[in-house]
């Protein structure tokens, strides 16, 4: 029975034995593993005793904030915050202070009104079995206020993420200069246009970090010593661009916008002694906070396209400095062969025998013409071209320049460059090239970039200063530029009349591009073009040069194109010149320039006789209607500014008999339908050839008028032709 026992105890002790040899074999062998690799568990054993000692807390840094030139902040960084809703229950300790959502329907009634999203959308998003859950794009890049204003509901379960948010608080300005940065995957702020993305690289910023030993809890160890990298913020950058400037720009092309609605427009305000870009915008536009953009190029570098006449600005300035100009010296308007085409003057039939002054005003194409092939040559018109830099990049600092391309291959290409045809170039290019006109001959590279300082220390990591680009003519041909083109807007002839600016001399050119059509050739039609202008001022010693395009916007049937342009060039500049504190020339000189754009006197209430020769002696044609004694209505009224050669339709106040408008101007027929009180429709453009109401006629108001106008080589055809019958039937006619 002993002997039982006691070989009991020993096979119990055999079994303790071995199992307790298995344990230390296994956990040797999980020694010599650990010793071996470092590893357990797939985590590095030295970064995790590390972990439990060591805290790191990061230390945001700053993105670079941009500035114009006044120091007006146009984009910077911004405390952020997402709203989060915690689902988990577990999260909660202690029930009387519920730490997650506990009635998902009082909540999402709360705050889905201050989030703008529909109660029932997040209402499913907090029944959701997660976690934790976000709401999308609503929830995302809150103010500190509409925090603050959520915070205020008490509502469990909702909570904050604190980030940083690009922030642009003037909205749609200067867009496509400006551009816009956003996180990328990594959540680091990345410039993706403009500015943001050429200067990227010293805009970015890099956070910085402390890190201690400390316990578990998170708490630091006494005596333990502290490792700090710095933040590196990112640089601040300060634009030539000025916001007082840029704002007049914007206001201007923001009411065009919504008066003619256009498919583009482009303006580009420039120091023309600098090259400073003062302002720069272009339509459709975006608002980079909501980064709802339509057109991701900036059209003012990267849209080449045919400038028309803005172009003429160049190839007289090349006529001029080789010394082929004669401005007295005449030719015949109208047409000019070249080879098997033919170049024609924008009216078809021209102006007949006129000096290339009177060219230049009237924006002549065959005068150009006659320039580039018969003064020029047009081996040496195209080395002009390539000294105004139209064969490359302006170099500005934007990302997405593009270039233009000149097409010389074909003799009439050649001659059609001379007035803004075939050959494309940038709005841009037209801006570097004007300030040799406008800086007595030195042409200043455009840039917009002013300095790029270090926050942190105050140092400038990169300054821009003026570049000379080019000397293409000399200073007395610049300034022999500047005087014809200023007669371009004051002259009795001058396409650039609308241009004009009380108390300033302005000097420029029009322009009046066709739009390539997808089925070849041009577009057609009176709206189907990019009505431009380049222009600068005072014109003696220009302060400021200034390009405008507006394409095809909605016109009445009394407009021209030059009516979107003029209202923002004339505003902007008028605007501009005066906040730089550039003084208006004395008002007799400015009397003097504009002697033939006169206010009218009131004439309602005087007889119809009298008023009539008093508009014969100031140069007025006066249109009588009606058999009354005195005059009744009057268009234009008194006090409005009118030329002199213009008609003045006076309805007198017996009953009224409709003119003879053959050869009316569309604009004079509807001073006609508009004082008679007619509905007018239009068939075609030019100049009235026929009417639904036969002259003499007795019109009342309401009375439907339907004219048809023609070009004033039809109209001219038309009366001749109709001359010719009425001649024929006189003729014909038997003698008494």
């Amino acid at each position: 029975m002993e002997m039982k026992k006691h070989s009991n105890t020993h096979r119990g002790a055999g079994i303790l034995f071995i199992v307790f040899s298995l344990l230390f074999f296994l956990l040797f062998a999980r020694f010599i593993q650990l010793q071996w690799t470092g590893k357990a568990d797939g985590h590095v054993l030295a970064a995790k005793a590390e972990q439990q000692h060591k805290q790191k807390r990061v230390i945001e840094a700053k993105r670079g904030t941009i500035f114009d030139r006044n120091g007006t902040v146009l984009a910077q960084d911004v405390p952020s915050y997402t709203v989060v809703a915690i689902l988990d229950p577990e999260m909660t300790t202690n029930p009387e202070r519920p730490r997650h959502v506990v009635d998902p329907e009082t909540t999402a009634k709360k705050l889905a009104p201050l989030l703008g999203m529909d109660v029932k959308d997040m209402e499913r998003i907090l029944t959701k079995k997660a976690k934790q859950v976000e709401f999308g794009s609503y929830g995302r890049n809150i103010s500190f206020e509409l925090k603050r204003k959520i915070e205020a509901l008490d509502l469990p379960g909702i909570a904050f993420i604190r980030d940083t948010n690009r922030f642009y608080p003037n909205g749609t300005f200067a867009s496509h200069v400006i551009g816009y940065a956003q996180k990328n995957a990594e959540n680091e702020t990345v410039g993706k246009m403009g500015v943001e993305k050429w200067l990227d690289r010293y805009l970015r910023e890099t956070d910085g970090y402390v890190s201690f030993a400390g316990d578990v809890n998170g708490f630091r160890l006494p005596e333990a010593k502290e490792r700090i990298v710095k933040p590196d913020n990112g640089a601040n950058v300060y634009l030539t661009i000025d916001g007082k400037i840029q704002t007049f720009l914007e206001d201007a092309m923001n009411n065009v916008e919504k008066q003619y609605k256009p498919k583009k427009m482009i303006g580009i305000v420039a120091d023309p002694k600098t090259g400073k870009i003062l302002a720069m915008a272009t339509r459709p536009s975006f608002d980079p906070n909501k980064r709802d953009i339509t057109n991701f190029l900036n059209d003012a570098i990267s849209y080449p396209y045919e400038p028309g006449s803005t172009m003429k600005v160049f190839t007289l300035a090349a006529a001029i400095n080789e010394g082929v100009y004669n401005g007295k010296e005449t030719f015949r308007s109208g047409a000019y062969k070249v080879g098997p085409n033919t170049v024609r003057d924008h009216n078809d039939v021209g102006w007949g025998t006129i000096t290339f002054d009177e060219g230049v005003q009237r924006s002549s194409n065959v005068a150009f013409s006659i320039l580039v092939k018969e003064k020029l040559g047009e081996d040496r018109f195209l080395q002009y071209l390539h000294r105004f830099r139209f064969d490359q990049k302006t170099g500005i600092d934007l990302p997405n320049e593009s270039v233009g391309q000149i097409r010389y291959r074909y003799p009439i290409e050649r001659i059609t460059t001379g007035f803004g045809q075939g050959t494309s170039v940038t709005p841009i290019q037209q801006i570097q090239a004007a300030t040799a006109i406008a800086n007595d001959g030195k042409m200043m590279k455009p840039y917009i970039i002013e300095k790029v300082v270090d926050p942190d220390n105050g140092k400038v990591v990169l300054d821009h200063e003026p570049t000379v680009a080019g000397e293409p003519i000399t200073a007395e041909t610049a300034r022999q530029v500047r005087e014809i083109l200023e007669t371009v807007v004051s002259s009795e002839h001058g396409t650039g009349r609308p241009y004009q600016i009380d108390g300033y001399r302005v000097a420029g050119k029009t322009g009046t591009a066709q739009i390539p059509s997808a089925a070849g050739g041009y577009m057609t039609g009176r709206e189907n073009y990019i009505f431009s202008f380049l222009g600068m001022a005072p014109a003696d010693d220009p302060r400021l040069i200034m390009y405008v395009a507006v394409q095809q916007p909605r016109l009445d049937v009394t407009e021209t194109g030059a009516a979107p342009v003029s209202q923002i060039f004339t505003t902007v500049m008028k605007s501009s010149l005066q906040y730089l504190h550039i003084e208006p020339v004395e008002k007799k000189q400015t009397e003097t320039k504009k002697a033939e754009r006169r206010a009218l006197d009131s004439l309602i209430g005087q007889t119809a006789v009298s008023a009539a020769e008093q508009l014969k002696e100031k140069g007025y044609v006066p249109v009588v209607i009606g058999n009354g004694k005195n005059v009744e209505r009057q268009l234009p009224s008194g006090g409005e500014r009118v030329l002199p050669g213009e008609r003045v339709v006076l309805k007198t106040d017996g009953s009224a008999t409709m003119p003879d408008l053959r050869g009316f101007s569309l604009r004079d027929a509807m001073k006609v339908a508009n004082v008679l009180e007619l509905r007018p429709s239009t068939k075609g453009t030019g100049y009235v050839v026929s009417q639904s109401i036969r002259p003499g006629a007795e019109v009342r108001k309401g009375d439907y008028l339907i004219v048809e106008l023609a070009s004033p080589r039809q109209w001219q055809e038309t009366m001749a032709k109709k001359e010719k019958e009425a001649a024929e039937r006189k003729d014909n006619k038997p003698h008494e």
